[in-house]
């Protein structure tokens, strides 16, 4: 599993006008080839009576699904052009439809890379970036004359709280970095003087905007 990666934030839509013609965006999380094939399909399904629905996708921690079809434009200036954006924004498990309305002014092979990617990249602004982040989930077990102090401390850190468990013994499941795991054992046994059970759960991944700089 990947430590972080970008991938679009949900499905979207975004349209652009270009020498008349209509390019509308159509934008989704995708995570295997066989669910960016039918959401292809979903578009070109409702675009039917559209001039092109030209589309690429990236799949797989790796990158190894990689597709990009021009739909009726001239070879390589609408697909690849998709595809390059999101190489370029390093996101993966994504898909796009870019659907064209022809507006009766051809744009030529250059015109047309050029259109595709600004849409693309329009779009993706629009739907928005999320940068997911792996994590280990830890059960602090303690006693409950230490819950006010340290979730307390926990609150006012870095970490995250996932969720407390008032049993016998309180478990307070924590979100913590991979690379953090051995620093915030060492800090919850220092914070109850060895008075704690640490036990890590399962790994998630966290996600949270992108913002570009």
């Amino acid at each position: 599993m990947l430590p972080r990666y970008f991938t679009v934030k949900e499905y979207g839509e975004h349209e652009i006008i270009i020498q008349k013609s209509r390019f509308i965006a159509h934008i989704k999380r995708a995570e295997t080839d066989a669910e960016a094939q039918e959401f292809i399909q979903v578009i070109k399904k409702k675009h039917w009576n559209a001039t092109h629905n030209c589309s690429a996708y990236l799949i797989g921690e790796n990158d190894q699904i990689q597709k990009a079809n021009d739909d009726g434009e001239p070879s390589g200036t609408a697909g690849v052009p998709i595809l390059e954006v999101l190489k370029k924004r390093k996101l993966k498990d994504t898909v796009v439809v870019v659907t064209r309305y022809f507006g009766g002014i051809k744009l030529g092979a250059g015109g047309l890379i050029r259109a595709y990617g600004k849409s693309t990249s329009e779009g993706l602004d629009a739907v928005g970036i999320v940068e997911r982040r792996l994590v280990q989930t830890i059960h602090v077990k303690i006693d409950y004359t230490w819950l006010g102090k340290i979730e307390k401390e926990l609150r006012s850190s870095a970490y995250k709280i996932k969720e407390i468990h008032y049993l016998e013994i309180v478990d307070i499941e924590a979100y913590v970095d991979e690379d953090k795991v051995q620093e915030f054992s060492d800090w919850m046994i220092e914070l109850t003087n060895g008075q704690c059970t640490l036990e890590n759960g399962e790994q998630v991944y966290l996600e949270e905007d992108y913002i570009r700089v």
